[in-house]
């Protein structure tokens, strides 16, 4: 089977990318507000329903629906890969946050973007050159001491948070396999006609255990934070989708593992302006150090070229 290729946009993918990092750098929080008042499958259901519903109606006014000949010809084992490891991904990383925090949440969850660079390696043939390797490096020096503190709490915790971790490292799993399933779905279709099958798929598959009718008895703090995870889904999958069809997926996924700072200052911002939302965070010297070794490694690999 013929493999992708990036068109070589870099500067729209990087862009589509960075729209993408943002989003997903401030969903833990709204998502943590909302698992104050529902429960983890009516989230998830309901992201998923309502991504659908929207796309759906902005592709049938554009009349680029997925046609059926074409769905005919895309291989079932790829779409599954797509569907199963984007639907666990979900589920996974909510269980998980559910038991520990929002930053360590997204700490853990950068496993993903690592495991998605090193498949655009292997599977893309997708190349680095000696200073992306460099700056891959000092990525990783920049995490471990950006996260020292979660470290070290993750030593000292409790089994709940550590049972909690260990269901987010098997979300980042699922996603890095998703997200590699989707760049070779973009040989048959557009980004957004992957997403919406895979959206309604998701929604079909988490059905059976959402309870709809939870949501009428929502305050509106709670239905604004489940409406805002609810467009960031859509906005963000899709600016992700569409950015693996410009830029390899190595270097999306540079972009993408800044997403822990953004976070980490986003529980700043929320302690700040209402105390008693969600628990603090704080974050040291040492920590401030290792985020802007985060900052340098990643525009490192993402802004070098191919050799």
């Amino acid at each position: 089977m013929a493999l992708h290729h990036s068109s070589g946009n870099w500067r729209l993918g990087l862009g589509l990318s960075s729209v993408a990092v943002f989003l997903w750098g401030i969903l833990p929080v709204g998502l943590a507000v909302t698992l104050q008042a529902l429960d983890v499958y009516t989230i998830v259901w309901f992201r998923f329903i309502f991504a659908f519903v929207v796309l759906g109606i902005y592709l049938a006014t554009k009349r680029q629906l997925p046609p059926i000949i074409k769905l005919r010809t895309i291989p079932g084992w790829l779409i599954a890969i797509a569907i199963l490891g984007l639907a666990f991904n979900y589920l996974f990383f909510l269980q998980g946050l559910q038991q520990t925090s929002p930053s360590n949440a997204e700490v853990i969850i950068q496993l993903a973007v690592v495991l998605m660079g090193l498949g655009g390696l292997a599977i893309f043939k997708e190349r680095y050159r000696l200073p992306q390797w460099i700056g891959l490096g000092v990525l990783i020096l920049g995490f471990s001491l950006f996260f020292h503190e979660q470290i070290q709490v993750l030593v000292n915790a409790s089994q709940d948070y550590l049972i909690g971790s260990g269901i987010i490292v098997l979300g980042a799993i699922t996603w890095a396999a998703y997200s590699l399933a989707q760049k070779q779905l973009l040989q048959k279709l557009s980004s957004f006609q992957i997403m919406w099958l895979i959206y309604g798929s998701c929604a079909l598959l988490f059905s059976p255990f959402a309870k709809p009718q939870l949501l009428l008895s929502l305050d509106t703090l709670h239905l604004g934070t489940l409406l805002f995870c609810a467009f960031n889904t859509l906005i963000a999958y899709g600016a992700f989708a569409e950015s693996l069809e410009h830029w390899e997926a190595s270097k999306v996924s540079a972009v993408l593992a800044l997403a822990p700072i953004l976070t980490i200052l986003a529980m700043e911002l929320v302690t700040w302006l209402v105390p008693n939302l969600v628990p603090p965070e704080h974050i040291t010297q040492l920590g401030i150090v290792g985020a802007v070794l985060v900052v340098a490694g990643s525009v490192s690999i993402a802004l070098g070229k191919q050799s």
